[in-house]
């Protein structure tokens, strides 16, 4: 009795907790909020006055009335007539209540942070120039497309926009010019591809001006606001690359959807729904063309085109473009299967739009022809549905280094025959169904016509325009039959590639991977082992499935990542048998980031040596923060604790998503403020803390934003972890600053609690400590050979030069604050006469998608910090 009081009691307090903790997080969401509107004073009164002006002229339900839209709506009529004040009018207005509820979300959540980011004299400019620009824009292109265009300029010349989104727009695009790289980047790509989709699919004039807009307020925002403070970008991530790649291809395959879905779409790639849908018949004009005569073109003409319309037809041509957008999800993850199907799509689709196109023109000079031939075609409307999936397929050949992220082994064979079986089922359902339902099809089929069909019944309609039907539907179990068998197929080739992009991709070879990490977790390692899991490596097993290499070939180097995975006693061995391994595929050996162990072994086989790096590692068991020599450590310690800021373990593919996206964020801000190419090979980022074994210790404070980040990689031995090493950093800019001395300090306490031995706050390249005299073996090993002594000299040399970009020297510098044992980190290689092969291979391994001009703009940058 007395323990189930006791656990009712602990309940009760519990949930009291956790309502007062969802109160107070209410009320500093609702103290947000009111805080947001007393600071946007313009936003708030132009919300109210929208509201009063659609109340009071009865616009809320459908907009101001034709009579009232002449005077208040942007006009190339409204115009010439010199009503100039419609340039503003035009943005205190909407087209219907979905308008002025959507405009009541923009102005809460868009507009109202900008002005408080901007400032309200600044935003009130920004908001006005951008809409009266934007405006006289927009009327220009109408004037203009009028000749280019005659249907589409006709639709602008005397249509009418309104919308307070115009202005939202512009005034986020100015905003946009004084924020950091990430952010900026985002709102520009994202704002542009979203209103030149709507401007060249649906095409009104609303959709114009605002595109207009958007592109003022990218051009003024620099007048306004100014240029961020921040440095310029030498290099996006290769995150944020595929990204923006998957927006561009995802929009790309929801602008014909707008086409094809609205009646109203009239802007100059609309006429790309020709490749979706055909113009549908209605039933009571095919049966009156057929009553007259079934052999009439036109009575055919009818069957075909209401072949084409309906649900099923208009589904399974909307189809691709569905995939399209299942492909962008996985361009967005990296994935090389994404890249090389998507390439594939635009081809085809490329070829397909030109076929189409070039079978119509020819058949439609036939009196005969059953096909809505091209109505005085012309050379731009002919051209412009192949604009489209060209530019996709020169942004997707541009960026083809984003995507090397392979699926697990074996993935997309089982796909392969998963669509096969798919396929075959479905043919004998569609060949069993045709037979039972034979009498609702003309002409009546038999199995060898229903299997010659079935073919057909996979491919979008639209792509059979120039073929004449082998069957059709007259019946409703026949419909379903041979409308709906493609539609069943593509949803489901949809479904099953996109679980493909869900499965972890562990590295090229996964099957290798996952041997390795086997290995890894059940033996022993160096505080980098676990980098050897990573993607990009390749591994050499021993004989005796013992120990493991981990290594990448890169301009005929066999360039390795920090010491062979293996028992201790077996070390020379491997060592020895893989350079031989190495030596036999002409390859040159040379191991990077070894421990000592791994140097004396290589000088006792007369190999040279250098030393590379300098790790750091805090000895667990007995740590305390004490003394002046941890007076920073101390007092971020003491900051955090009364500024709320807490530290937090995660794991980054499991946590909330609020938490992930904060991590990205500041991460993609963060390597691209720094203005520098992002770096691999023993450097990891998201995607090597997206590991379920990777550690993160998060900085968060009582609202639950993400002030720092650090990832902690085991460290194995004897099957049991017994230490961790520090791999990922980053800090939010604007945030908690000393974050990084907290969250390192942190880990240490809390992990000692849980038993480590030690932790290696990793290596910094390029970077080491004077050593004392007492160390003469390390410098005579180094001048033991005349090309390592100069190799010395230039990596301390390239050390100095790279400090302005990469700081390794000033991150060592920081790392001293925790008072570590120090431990150097070598580079060993058998012939010294190879060495400009390898520091070629090093430097590609650590910058493996530098181009020349990020190259060209590094350099400056170099020199620039160095004067």
């Amino acid at each position: 009795m007395g323990t189930w009081r006791m656990k009712t009691d602990d309940s009760a307090a519990t949930g009291h907790g956790t309502a007062a903790r969802v109160r107070g997080q209410t009320g500093r969401a609702a103290e947000r909020v009111w805080g947001g509107v007393r600071g946007a004073p313009v936003s708030i009164a132009l919300l109210v006055a929208i509201w009063i002006l659609a109340i009071a002229t009865s616009s809320v339900i459908s907009g101001p009335s034709h009579d009232l839209s002449q005077h208040v709506a942007i006009g190339i009529r409204a115009f010439q007539n010199g009503w100039v004040w419609t340039l503003l009018t035009a943005g205190l207005w909407g087209d219907d209540v979905l308008a002025y509820l959507s405009t009541t979300v923009l102005l809460l959540v868009v507009a109202a942070p900008l002005e408080r980011r901007m400032g309200s004299a600044r935003f009130t400019l920004a908001a006005v120039a951008t809409q009266v620009l934007g405006g006289l824009l927009a009327l220009s292109v109408a004037a203009v497309a009028k000749v280019v265009d005659a249907n589409w300029g006709f639709r602008l010349h005397v249509g009418m926009a309104v919308g307070p989104s115009t202005w939202i727009v512009g005034a986020a695009m100015v905003a946009s010019s004084d924020m950091g790289t990430l952010w900026r980047r985002r709102i520009r790509v994202g704002v542009l591809v979203f209103t030149i989709t709507l401007a060249l699919f649906s095409g009104s004039l609303q959709d114009v001006v605002r595109l207009a807009a958007a592109v003022v307020g990218l051009v003024i925002g620099r007048w306004i606001v100014g240029r961020s403070a921040r440095g310029e970008r030498i290099a996006g991530t290769q995150r944020e690359g595929r990204v923006l790649v998957a927006i561009v291809v995802a929009a790309s395959a929801i602008g014909p959807m707008i086409a094809a879905l609205s009646a109203e779409a009239v802007g100059p790639l609309a006429v790309l729904r020709d490749l979706f849908r055909g113009v549908p018949y209605t039933a009571g004009e095919v049966r009156d063309l057929c009553e007259v005569s079934a052999a009439d073109p036109e009575c055919r003409r009818g069957l075909l085109e209401l072949r084409l319309s309906g649900i099923g037809p208009t589904l399974l041509s909307l189809m691709p473009s569905l995939f399209l957008l299942t492909l962008s999800d996985g361009l967005r993850r990296g994935r090389r299967f994404a890249w090389v199907a998507s390439v594939i799509a635009q081809v085809i689709l490329l070829v397909l739009s030109l076929l189409n196109f070039a079978v119509r023109f020819v058949d439609s000079l036939d009196e005969d022809s059953l096909f809505y031939g091209l109505a005085d075609p012309n050379l731009y409307r002919t051209l412009v549905p192949f604009l489209t999936p060209l530019a996709i397929l020169i942004v997707l050949l541009a960026t083809r280094r984003f995507f090397d992220v392979s699926a697990p082994a074996g993935t997309y064979r089982r796909l392969a025959g998963v669509l096969v079986a798919l396929a075959a089922g479905l043919a004998v359902l569609y060949v069993l169904g045709g037979l039972w339902a034979r009498h609702g099809f003309d002409p009546r089929p038999g199995m060898t016509t229903l299997l010659a069909d079935f073919p057909e019944r996979l491919i979008p309609p639209v792509y059979l325009q120039w073929l004449d039907p082998r069957l059709l539907p007259e019946s409703i179990p026949a419909t379903l039959l041979y409308e709906w068998t493609g539609v069943v197929f593509w949803i489901a080739l949809c479904a099953l590639v996109a679980a493909t992009f869900l499965s972890p991709a562990i590295g090229s070879d996964s099957k290798s991977t996952e041997r390795a990490r086997a290995l890894l977790k059940s033996g022993s390692g160096s505080p980098l082992s676990w980098m050897t899991t990573w993607r990009g490596n390749n591994y050499w097993f021993s004989a005796d499935g013992t120990s493991y290499v981990a290594y990448r070939v890169i301009a005929g180097v066999a360039l390795t990542t920090g010491d062979p995975v293996g028992p201790p006693d077996r070390l020379r061995d491997t060592v020895e048998h893989f350079a031989e391994f190495a030596a036999a595929n002409g390859w040159i050996p040379c191991f990077y980031s070894v421990t000592g162990e791994v140097r004396d072994i290589t000088d006792a086989l007369g190999w040279s040596g250098i030393q590379v790096a300098e790790e750091t590692v805090l000895d667990l068991g007995q740590i305390a923060f004490t003394g002046k020599r941890f007076q920073d450590v101390r007092t971020a310690l003491n900051k955090a604790k009364k500024s709320g800021i807490t530290a937090e373990w995660v794991s980054f593919p499991s946590a909330p998503r609020a938490i992930t996206d904060q991590i990205t964020a500041i991460s993609e801000e963060w390597v691209a403020d720094k203005g520098m190419p992002e770096m691999g090979f023993t450097l990891g980022g998201l995607d090597e803390v997206d590991d379920p074994e990777v550690r993160c210790l998060v900085a968060v404070d009582e609202d639950r934003t993400v002030h720092g980040i650090t990832s902690w990689l085991p460290v194995y031995q004897d099957g049991r972890v017994v230490g961790w090493t520090l791999d990922f950093m980053r800090r939010r800019a604007e945030g908690f600053r000393p974050a990084m001395e907290f969250l390192i300090a942190s880990a240490a306490l809390k992990l000692e609690e849980e038993g480590a031995q030690f932790l290696s706050l990793s290596g910094a390249p390029l970077a080491k400590v004077e050593q004392p005299d007492g160390d003469a073996d390390e410098r005579e090993r180094s001048e033991s050979s005349s090309l390592s002594a100069v190799m010395d000299s230039v990596l301390d040399l390239l050390g100095r030069t790279l400090e302005p970009v990469y700081g390794f020297r000033s991150l060592l510098a920081f790392k001293s604050k925790f008072q570590p044992r120090y431990v150097a980190m070598h580079m060993t290689f058998a012939d010294p006469a190879a060495l400009p092969s390898i520091g070629n291979a090093v430097g590609r391994a650590y910058l493996p998608t530098v181009s020349l001009g990020q190259s060209y703009r590094l350099v400056r940058t170099m020199i620039g910090g160095r004067r």
